[in-house]
């Protein structure tokens, strides 16, 4: 499996829950990519997917069955800020066929914001990608579906070569609260919540929150960024989606007055479906939240692979009696 836009490798992760064989990750990112080798071996390599990159350059990894790519997606949404779209990160999507042409796997994932959909190219990817022989599969999935404790809406374009790949069920009825990402109480230094520092429209999240709620019942506020919602949200719901900002500030109710503490990146990285054996402790503190903001939580990645290619990886491992998952390598 070779994984375009790698980032922290949320999408290998799952796919290695699936049971594929991680070859080869790439990321422009050299401390997403450095965060991948502690994860996978250093298959990671730093390079930028272009228009004029040169996809032999990983011949070496290769061949691959599965192509799994993560494109630029903050030209599609309105994480941009005033900035207008950046055609150049846009383009990223069509510049992974290359990948795709020169190498022919099986199998092929393309993961990214919903509001790809409204690109003006998109039709032209799938045409495109349909033109290449696959049958394609788009398809918006919620990562709580999916036993993530995160809603989290996300496009996956899900294709294979000359058959058309089914719909993804949700794995998961009942969506896990955000509770369970959570350190145990005492783990983290809080502060008060009202400590004569704190904005004005933090304090008034919380004070919402506290006028909707049982006196002694926590709850997440949205500390940075816009909400929709109110700024607040109960912890007997999967986490809001996470961002690659600092976002989400945990209030605690205490006899002697509410407390405030952020979320820390190991709770965020539960938040994302990453298992804590997953290795993130590289750069500071806002770069691993940025790592996990961008990534892919990886049992929605792990149900994709798992419904593209599970019985060809069963039988692998059949044929080489359970000594480790593979994929066959000749198609």
């Amino acid at each position: 499996m070779l994984d375009l836009f790698c980032g922290g490798g949320g999408s290998s992760r799952g796919a290695a829950m699936a049971g594929a064989e991680i070859a080869c990750g790439v990321d422009a990112n050299a401390l997403a990519v450095e965060v991948y080798n502690d994860n996978f071996s250093g298959c990671g390599v730093v390079d930028r997917i272009t228009a004029e990159s040169e996809p032999r350059r990983l011949e070496g990894h290769g061949p691959f069955d599965m192509i799994l790519a993560s494109p630029e997606c903050t030209s599609h949404t309105c994480a941009r800020g005033r900035r207008a779209p950046c055609d150049t990160s846009r383009m990223t999507a069509l510049h992974t066929l290359r990948y795709v042409r020169h190498f022919q796997p099986r199998w092929l994932v393309i993961e990214n914001v919903v509001h790809m959909r409204t690109w003006e190219r998109y039709e032209e990817l799938l045409r495109e990608i349909e033109d290449l022989g696959y049958g394609v599969t788009p398809q918006v999935l919620d990562a709580s579906m999916f036993g993530v404790p995160q809603s989290r809406r996300r496009l996956f374009i899900l294709c294979e070569f000359g058959k058309k790949p089914l719909e993804l069920a949700p794995t998961c009825l009942h969506p896990v609260p955000a509770h369970v990402i959570l350190d145990p109480p005492g783990t983290w230094r809080c502060s008060p919540l009202d400590n004569g520092r704190r904005a004005k429209a933090t304090l008034e999240r919380a004070a919402r929150a506290m006028q909707t709620l049982p006196v002694d019942e926590d709850f997440l506020v949205v500390y940075y960024g816009s909400d929709a919602a109110g700024g607040w949200q109960r912890l007997d719901r999967p986490l809001r989606t996470m961002t690659t900002l600092d976002r989400f500030g945990l209030v605690q109710r205490a006899p002697g007055g509410a407390t405030l503490r952020m979320l820390q990146p190991r709770e965020l990285q539960r938040a994302m479906g990453l298992p804590d054996e997953h290795l993130i402790a590289r750069g500071c503190r806002r770069d691993q939240v940025r790592i996990l903001g961008n990534g892919v939580c990886p049992p929605v990645m792990a149900a994709a692979v798992r419904s593209l290619a599970g019985e060809e990886i069963d039988r692998m491992r059949q044929t080489d009696g359970e000594t480790g998952p593979r994929l066959a390598v000749a198609f």
